[in-house]
């Protein structure tokens, strides 16, 4: 079956595939002292002009875990979106590794602002308040919207100014530098983001994230924070070879950008049949609103997630391997119930 659910129910592309057969000979020295984990750790690095530091990690709530972690004290608290991965989706993993107190904040799109954020300011140097700390971000946020570079920075200034770092989820981050066309170090390092999670899984990988440090005044405790929150994996090269053909011929952004094509072609075929979009569509994230006995039939034929089912809200995801004739299948299918 063919799935608009996630992009992580896509399978493994070719290249990755073949990228780990290739490391799966002979031995190689653990815990990434290998050579595919340097030359995927130079392959990052080569998208930046400032010295930056990865570290490749199993999966995103451990991405999450390790990244927060390395910029929190367990007396502070994160503050994210009301519909944030970490708050929502990981189980309470980084509230319990950080020991932080993690604070939702309710926004029409996903998107935090400064002016959010100003009232939480008041209980900083108060004794008896979990001190403000972090901030979550995910790029793209949890409802397919983007940040812009601009609202970057000011998020970024405001919590430099009151000494809070930022954490940037990147888990599609692919997808916003396609949306964009801007590269990877403009959305991340330019705007001020002090760690980030460099998406793999939902673009194309087999498993893994890489956790890139931005800030250099974190890098002496990085790889210590990696190896306590269960991340350093001990072969390595599995993990490091799958970024070596991720980053080689910009494989991650063609993937992002098929996606995000696939996604607009998707939207421009509902638009033709009145569907009604409950946020605007900036990547390969979809929400719109169906019928409930549509949504039944539909799903009989088609894997995809109600996101507020009351009001008859789903969502819908597009993949590195998506194709036309998968958008046009389902649009025929979608027709028919309509």
């Amino acid at each position: 079956m063919r799935s608009f659910a996630s992009d992580n129910n896509s399978g493994v592309h070719p290249e990755v595939l073949l990228a780990i057969e290739k490391a799966n000979s002979d031995h190689a020295v653990g815990y990434g002292d290998d050579w595919w984990t340097q030359k995927a750790t130079e392959a990052i690095k080569r998208q930046f002009t400032k010295e930056v530091w990865p570290y490749f990690v199993f999966n995103g709530t451990g991405s999450n875990m390790m990244a927060l972690d390395l910029i929190t004290q367990p007396y502070h608290s994160i503050f994210c979106a009301e519909t944030a991965h970490i708050y929502v989706d990981e189980c309470g993993a980084p509230a319990r590794f950080t020991g932080c107190q993690i604070r939702p904040i309710v926004t029409p799109d996903g998107k935090l602002t400064p002016e959010m954020l100003s009232p939480y300011m008041a209980v900083l140097g108060e004794v008896h308040h979990s001190q403000p700390g972090a901030i979550y971000i995910s790029q793209a946020t949890e409802l397919g919207t983007l940040y812009t570079p601009e609202e970057l920075r000011r998020l970024t200034d405001f919590a430099h100014q009151h000494g809070l770092l930022v954490h940037m989820d990147g888990a599609r981050i692919a997808n916003v530098c396609a949306a964009l066309g801007c590269t990877l170090e403009a959305i991340t390092l330019d705007c001020g983001i002090d760690t980030l999670s460099f998406g793999g899984t939902k673009n194309g990988l087999m498993l893994g994230e890489c956790v890139v440090v931005l800030n250099e005044h974190l890098r002496s405790t990085a790889e210590y924070v990696r190896k306590q929150t269960g991340q350093l994996a001990s072969k390595m090269r599995f993990l490091s070879a799958q970024f070596l053909a991720y980053m080689e011929n910009d494989l991650w952004l063609k993937n992002a950008t098929h996606a995000n094509n696939m996604a607009g072609l998707l939207e421009r075929e509902l638009r033709l049949l009145g569907i009604e979009f409950t946020q605007k569509r900036e990547t390969n994230q979809l929400f719109l609103l169906l019928p409930q006995s549509v949504s039944r039939e539909l799903l009989k034929d088609y894997f995809f997630y109600f996101w507020n089912e009351a009001r008859g809200e789903v969502r819908l995801v597009t993949s590195f391997d998506t194709t036309e004739d998968d958008i046009m299948q389902f649009i025929d299918r979608l027709r028919s119930l309509l």
